[in-house]
């Protein structure tokens, strides 16, 4: 025989909470969620438009941009975003740290800069560390 105190689930707004920090860190796990969303989507645009300054002053391909900047954070033990912002910076000023530009160039396989200028690569020099995305 079933017992005879088992109340029926009021169902949802009909009484206490089982857990009243349950709402408040869901809004919370939520929060952080769209603010994780957020920067991956800015890191994101910055990272795309460093790989346009190394097709346009590296002489690479897409592909080929998006391997130099994995390279050369890896390398320089760097953050991607950070290298990304750097590229940035020197497609606008021409200036980027030693460490980074050399990097840089060791993955491209030639210089990118001369003196304060910046260098289109010269005809026929080879892409990224001697490969090719074809």
């Amino acid at each position: 025989m079933p017992p005879t105190d088992v109340r029926p689930n009021p169902g949802p707004g009909t009484g206490p909470d089982p857990d009243p920090d349950s709402d408040s860190d869901q809004i919370f796990r939520l929060q952080e969620q769209v603010r994780q969303l957020k920067e991956a989507v800015v890191s994101h645009a910055v990272v795309d438009q460093a790989i346009g300054v190394i097709i346009v002053l590296g002489g690479a391909t897409p592909d080929e941009g998006w391997i130099v900047l994995k390279e050369v954070s890896q390398h320089t033990n760097i953050k991607l975003r950070n290298v990304a912002e750097t590229v940035l910076i020197w497609g606008r000023t021409g200036v980027m740290p030693q460490e980074i530009l050399t990097a840089l160039e060791d993955r491209l396989g030639r210089p990118v800069c001369v003196g304060a200028g910046l260098s289109a690569p010269p005809p026929g020099s080879p892409r990224v560390s001697g490969r090719s995305s074809r």
